[in-house]
């Protein structure tokens, strides 16, 4: 062996001593509950220590030991085996993984790991009830197993068998989907290898077939909330299977690979799926590989001139969906393996100009990219990353005009079009780039139509902004007025949509005409006309997008809130499904029902703005609140909901803030939220509440705030929606909010309280207590009283009582309450008091502790009204039932003459003749009679006889 040198050794010890020196420490933090700083301890230390030793094993042990207490049960597990693979059969390592193992549901190994713990050291007395609690389960799972394994090889061998009847198989195939979601049968799936056996079985069968949907969708729930067992399938398989399922012409096929996909993204992500849910860093680091071979064959297979145009929108549907992702950093890697060039190629693909390698799309396909390229340039969030945007774009455009052909101008110019309906920004600063824009009036000018639609496609979208406006508008009218003569159907609908844009350029100010008196109605009439008659859905499309911009014009939303045919076909073209028209028909939909952003109007500066002489935006007086009622009564009773809810299937989160607006604009009218749940609103509304731009989940929760105040929850949210929609209203209680959001949220939230204890349960575990309490200190009466009878509700919930009973204020403030001024507020308080004295020995001496105790419940006895004072006296029968020390408190006071002149007088003073009165009467005389059985009064002789046994004779 050969010998280290003396400083090698020396250097060794100091390490050594250093590494046990931070043990320590991660001990004594461990012992004070300081979790990270213990796990930093001993990480530091494990590092320090080269190789095995037995004392590196007890640094990973520890460090096992702090996952456990945070949860961190694979972690945990990993250093649990570090440690076991220097010191085998380690008792309290054992231990450990087997409880990792236990919270990961590896039952099986953790029994295994619990038995060689045992076997050890049998004499540790913990490990007797872990081992029989998962000796139980184990038999119990074996037991299941046995039983599923038997179904999983009889459906299997259904499936596999092309010669059995097509029915057979198909009920064979539905079967193994169900089997897939149930613990034990996706184990028994998994462990037989069924899914490398099924993929083999899909490439064989017809696309979109039933067996193959089924397979595509026994695979999907294999992989779902499974880490480990989709890291498995993917190996297996390989992405290429996953992409090649993908690829179909049906619909349904399509959908179904899709969420296979995404089901995989969101297992080897951490991401439960849910609403709201998002990927966890630690899970995304541990398949980053993975994950970023996903990506990579994603972004290569959007230009693929072998998949379907079906398969393409999904593809880049699920980029949209998961480049959002922090966790993931897709946005950014996307940019770098140059994907927005790709997503460019195939926004620039022209189903006129048809060669061999063409791309197939559909009518949605610009859409899906425009959505995808916002996202992505949202997701660049600083300067370098946005510059590298636009050069990448750049770079792209600058490659298509090298060979200034008629194609290469025409792919760029659509390219352009995308970007302005996508990331607007960058749509326009190309657009401002030397040459283009007198590029495209030339293309609008050309006798080619494909050049003139391109070009008028291009003018609609660049009319975004007053300046770019302008310019067209002094250098492209006369172009549109030209093309709106075409023959070309295509492009005299486009030329009219030019015309219409830059005719509503002036928004909603009344006083700002971009063209003459009447042209707005006269555009608005071609649109309609377009929009009844013609048979092309194309021309449909763009008459919806003609009407979305003047519609900013009050006379002409009068105009058509008239011609019901007319809204009947905009609601038709909005439930198409055309994600190509969502916006335009949605947008249309916001300014009729004036549902869009409104600039505060201060009287002071409209005055500043008078005196300097400058421009003062003007509402149309068809704009005013009157006339808004009307429109929206005659859109919701002509069924808009129903095409909202179909235009929320959208991933755009502007095109869903829009849709929010609107819903909440008609939830604003009390008549017409029972039309809105019935056509599916509250159901759309939940998702958009969770999860988009922060103005449209405020949107949204206010629509769902406001339902929830008018309808019965459990009617208008049934199921897992009762508890769903508590996120949303909670999230209303903000100090950005207004105090309309937060009293209608009070109010919905004071209506759910009363439903059922998990309702109560959830808003306790959302952190909703704490808030609604800010606002029970609230100096706005409404929202104090609106608070105070939330809490009233909650306050039936043991977790709110115990936290009433905890070292706070709450019982004192709650006492406080019952004296206020204002009668709803102090009865509601009453109630909440009444129902913890009831509850809680605790909460009744800490009433006592108030100094005002007496004043407040003088105020609830004293009060007109016979509720009031059955709170008062259902609060001092509590009080004098907890304990006899309180009681002989409550004896010494004024309260006790109040108790007797209830239990004696009737009339509309005392008691009453009323059916609160007598239960005032009843819970008073209780009252005394608790303080006489304490031994605190005694009755007169002549009141002690009245009603009992006749005396004796002897007496």
């Amino acid at each position: 062996m050969t010998n280290l040198p003396a400083t090698e050794k020396k250097n060794s010890a100091e390490d050594e001593k250093q590494a046990n020196q931070l043990k320590e420490e991660g001990n004594a933090a461990f012992k004070e509950g300081e979790w990270d700083k213990a796990i930093n301890c001993y990480t530091r230390a494990i590092n320090l220590i080269k190789g095995e030793s037995p004392d590196k094993a007890v640094y990973y042990k520890n460090r096992a030991a702090v996952h456990l207490k945070k949860e961190m049960f694979r972690e945990a597990m990993d250093d649990c085996t570090a440690s076991l693979e220097i010191t085998p059969n380690d008792p309290k390592a054992l231990f450990r993984r087997c409880q990792a193992y236990e919270a990961l549901g590896r039952f099986e190994e953790a029994y295994k790991d619990a038995r060689q713990a045992h076997t050890v050291d049998p004499g540790n007395k913990a490990l007797t009830p872990v081992l029989e609690r998962l000796h139980r389960i184990v038999q119990d799972r074996l037991r299941e197993n046995a039983q599923t394994n038997n179904k999983v090889s009889q459906m299997m061998n259904y499936v596999c068998d092309t010669g059995t009847e097509k029915e057979k198989r198909e009920t064979a195939a539905n079967n193994l989907v169900v089997l897939a979601r149930e613990r034990a049968g996706a184990e028994c799936l998994y462990a037989a290898d069924a899914h490398r056996r099924l993929a083999q079985v899909a490439h064989s069968e017809p696309k979109g077939s039933a067996v193959c949907l089924a397979i595509i969708r026994c695979i999907g729930e294999l992989c779902r909330n499974h880490e480990d067992r989709t890291d498995g399938i993917l190996k297996s398989l390989g992405v290429p299977w996953f992409l090649d399922m993908l690829n179909s012409a049906k619909e349904e096929q399509v959908n179904a690979a899709q969420y296979m996909i995404q089901t995989v993204l969101n297992a080897l992500s951490g991401n439960a799926g849910d609403l709201g849910s998002n990927p966890e860093q630690k899970t995304v680091d541990r398949h980053k590989q993975q994950l970023d071979t996903v990506l990579s064959c994603l972004v290569y297979s959007t230009t693929s001139r072998s998949i379907t145009g079906q398969a393409r929108d999904a593809t880049i549907e699920l980029l949209t969906r998961n480049v959002d992702y922090r966790a993931l950093d897709w946005a950014e890697r996307l940019v770098s393996i140059k994907g927005l060039q790709r997503l460019l190629e195939v926004a620039s693909e022209v189903p006129e100009c048809k060669y061999e390698s063409a791309m197939d799309i559909t009518p949605n396909t610009r859409t899906v990219v425009s959505v995808c390229l916002a996202k992505i340039y949202e997701n660049m969030y600083y300067d370098q990353a946005k510059e590298r945007f636009l050069n990448n774009v750049d770079d792209y455009i600058k490659d298509k005009l090298l060979t200034p052909d008629t194609e290469s101008k025409v792919r760029v110019v659509v390219a352009l079009t995308c970007l302005l309906l996508g990331p607007l920004d960058i749509g326009n600063t190309i657009m401002g780039r030397e040459g283009i824009l007198q590029m495209i009036l030339v293309m609008a000018n050309t006798d080619d139509v494909l050049q003139q639609r391109v070009a008028c496609e291009c003018i609609v979208a660049a009319a975004s902004k007053k300046d770019k406006a302008r310019a067209i508008v002094a250098e492209g009218v006369p172009i549109l007025k030209k093309l709106y003569q075409s023959k070309d159907l295509g492009v005299r609908v486009r030329a009219l949509v030019g015309l219409c844009k830059l005719g509503s350029s002036g928004g909603t100010d009344a006083s700002v005409r971009p063209f003459a008196e009447g042209s707005t109605q006269k555009l608005a009439e071609a649109c309609r006309r377009f929009l009844l008659t013609a048979k092309n859905q194309d021309a449909k499309r763009w008459a919806v997008e003609g009407l979305s911009y003047l519609t900013l014009d009050a006379d002409v939303k009068e105009k058509l809130i008239e011609d019901r045919e007319a809204l009947r076909a905009l609601f038709d073209v909005a439930r198409s499904g055309d994600q190509s028209v969502t916006f335009c028909s949605v947008t249309a939909l916001v300014n009729l029902a004036n549902a869009y952003e409104k600039q505060e109007v201060i009287p002071e500066m409209v005055e500043l703005a008078k005196f300097a002489k400058q421009h003062i935006p003007q509402e149309h007086e068809l704009d005013d609140p009157d006339f808004v009622t009307k429109r929206l009564l005659v859109l919701g009773k002509e069924g808009v909901t129903s095409a909202l809810v179909a235009l929320a299937k959208t991933d755009s989160h502007n095109a869903r803030e829009l849709i929010a607006r609107v819903l909440n604009a008609l939830c604003g009218e009390t008549e017409l939220r029972g039309i809105v749940v019935q056509q599916g609103g509250a159901k759309a509304l939940l998702p958009l509440a969770l999860e988009g731009s922060e103005r449209g989940k405020r949107q949204a929760s206010q629509a769902l705030a406001r339902i929830g105040i008018s309808i019965d929850p459990k009617v208008a949210f049934p199921g897992q929606r009762l508890l769903e929609v508590i996120r949303p209203l909670i999230s209303l209680l903000h100090m950005e909010c207004s105090a309309l959001e937060n009293f209608e949220a009070l109010l919905a939230l004071c209506n759910l309280a009363q439903v059922a204890e998990n309702v109560r349960a959830r808003i306790v575990k959302e952190g909703g207590i704490q808030k609604i309490e800010h606002y029970m200190y609230e100096d706005h009466t409404m929202l104090r009283r609106a608070a105070t009878q939330v809490m009233t509700n909650m306050v039936s919930s043991p977790d709110v009582v115990k936290m009433f009973e905890g070292e706070n204020d709450r019982v004192k403030f709650m006492t406080l309450l019952c004296g206020e001024e204002d009668e709803e507020t102090a009865e509601a308080a009453g109630g909440a008091l009444a129902m913890l004295t009831f509850a809680s020995k605790k909460v009744c001496e800490k009433v006592l502790k108030v100094t005002s105790w007496v004043e407040s419940l003088q105020r609830l006895l004293g009060d007109q009204k016979p509720s009031m004072r059955l709170r008062g006296c259902a609060i001092v029968a509590s009080l004098v039932e907890s304990s006899k020390e309180i009681a002989e408190k409550v004896v010494e006071t004024t309260l006790l003459e109040v108790l007797m002149a209830f239990s004696q007088l009737e009339g509309d003073y005392g008691a009453g003749n009323t059916e609160e009165g007598k239960k005032v009467r009843a819970v008073a005389t209780d009252a005394l009679k608790t303080i006489e059985n304490w031994g605190l009064i005694r009755k007169p002789v002549s009141e002690r006889d009245v009603g009992g046994e006749p005396p004796e004779e002897d007496d």
